[in-house]
């Protein structure tokens, strides 16, 4: 199994700033869904 990249020294690093970034969006979507709400 050939590592195509190499290890970085925190990869849940990424992993966290993946995530994080997909909370940001969710809570975005719906502060203007609430907003946007009759």
């Amino acid at each position: 199994m050939p590592v195509l990249e190499p290890n970085p020294p925190k990869p849940q690093k990424k992993l966290l700033m993946i995530f994080g970034a997909m909370m940001a969006v969710t809570l975005v979507i719906g502060v203007i869904a609430s907003i946007a709400a009759p």
